[in-house]
């Protein structure tokens, strides 16, 4: 049982969702843009099932399902002629079935189960050759499924299974004669992905399951005259649960299957730079559970077989000061802690099997430069389990 909650004495409400997509679902978007002083902002957002279950100071049992199998893309494309002003954003997302449920000071109990069948795209590009901005971000995500649950000073019981078999993308990327201040431009690519975030003294048990296959894919590519501040990130994950408390009790039985071939490769170009900076993470099973408070429980189980995990980095300057380039490949990972502070405990027990292969590769090209830095690492199985102080 979970306790420490406070929760109202009426009859809990129920709440029964089913929810089927059968048609492709596109979002498609084109900004074009000659000057503009502020900066632009461009949304696209394309989800085939899309849910919320939220109570606040009462209880409910939950109950949804989620199957998705039509092909499912966002696509957004910026044009920019002259100057992309100061302050810019850019975000592309695409998702088969998308979930959120919630307690606030209340309990919540239930099951929630996604299914993907349909392909899902999220793209994005930046087409400013002959234009300059100042600061810009760009996000572009892909999901097969996602399921958030998140806690304030409430408690939830619940068991959430997902499985995808296709293949899951997220590409593109930006062009610019040049780049004046920070330019941070990210693409995520996840088949099966589940958070759960409490505050306030919650507490929660779940259970989760998940099946990936197919092909998951992040990639992303950048091209620069000159830039100051610059980052070209791409992260692709099979399958990946982050779990995060602060309360009494984190239970957390996690079991998770990937078999998709998993690529992350993030490229970047720059003739002139201040700093820059590239990275590439890829993993067929990722799992965070941490708990700021009394006790974490965990029972995790990983397998990563079949199509193998690859991770690509690479930059190139002529004339410049720091460039740093790293690309990371997991088969799976899992990390677990607890708080010093709090007298936490922990209880794990974990299972990892990888049979795939695991391969980083990392290119650093600069004609002249301050500092160059390369970091390339791959591992087929990596645990790591602590008790620490909050921010440490």
């Amino acid at each position: 049982m979970l306790s420490g909650v406070a929760t109202s004495q009426t009859a809990p409400s129920t709440v029964l969702n089913n929810q089927i997509n059968l048609g492709d679902v596109f979002a498609e978007q084109t900004l074009n843009v000659e000057t503009v002083t502020d900066g632009f902002s461009a949304s696209t957002i394309a989800p085939a099932n899309s849910a919320l279950i939220s109570v606040q100071n009462t209880d409910a049992a939950m109950t949804s399902n989620q199957e998705n199998a039509g092909a499912v893309l966002a696509h957004g494309v910026v044009n920019v002629g002259t100057n992309g002003g100061a302050n810019s954003n850019f975000t592309t997302t695409a998702v088969g079935n998308a979930g959120t449920a919630a307690a606030d000071n209340g309990t919540l109990t239930g099951r929630a189960t996604q299914l993907n069948t349909g392909p899902v795209t999220a793209r994005s590009q930046l087409e400013a050759h002959e234009a300059e901005l100042h600061d810009m971000s760009m996000s572009t995500l892909a999901q097969g499924n996602s399921q958030g649950l998140t806690l304030i000073n409430g408690a939830m019981g619940v068991r959430v299974s997902q499985g995808n078999t296709a293949n899951v993308l997220a590409d593109g990327g930006a062009i610019a004669s040049a780049i004046t201040g920070t330019a941070a431009v990210a693409g995520t690519a996840t088949g099966n992905n589940i958070t759960l975030s409490g505050t306030e003294q919650s507490a929660a048990r779940v259970i989760t399951e998940q099946s990936n296959a197919g092909i998951t894919q992040a990639s992303k590519f950048t091209a620069y005259g000159s830039s100051y501040l610059t980052s070209t990130a791409a992260s692709a994950s099979g399958n990946n649960l982050s779990a995060t408390n602060e309360g009494p009790l984190l239970d957390v039985a996690s079991s998770q299957y990937n078999t998709a071939y998993v690529r992350a490769q993030a490229e970047a170009t720059s003739y002139q730079f201040s700093a820059a900076q590239v990275g590439a993470h890829g993993v067929g099973n990722s799992a965070l559970v941490g708990n700021y408070g009394t006790e974490v429980v965990l029972d995790n189980i990983q397998t990563n077989a079949g199509g193998g995990v690859e991770v690509v980095a690479s930059f190139e300057g002529n004339d410049g000061y720091d460039a740093v380039v790293s690309s990371t490949a997991m088969g799976n990972a899992v990390t677990g802690y607890a708080c010093s502070q709090c007298n936490g405990q922990m209880t794990i027990k974990n299972n990892q099997v990888n049979s795939a292969e695991v391969g980083a590769r990392t290119t650093t090209t600069a004609g002249s430069a301050r500092s160059v830095s390369g970091v390339t690492t791959a591992t087929g199985n990596n645990a790591s389990f602590y008790v620490s102080s909050p921010g440490t």
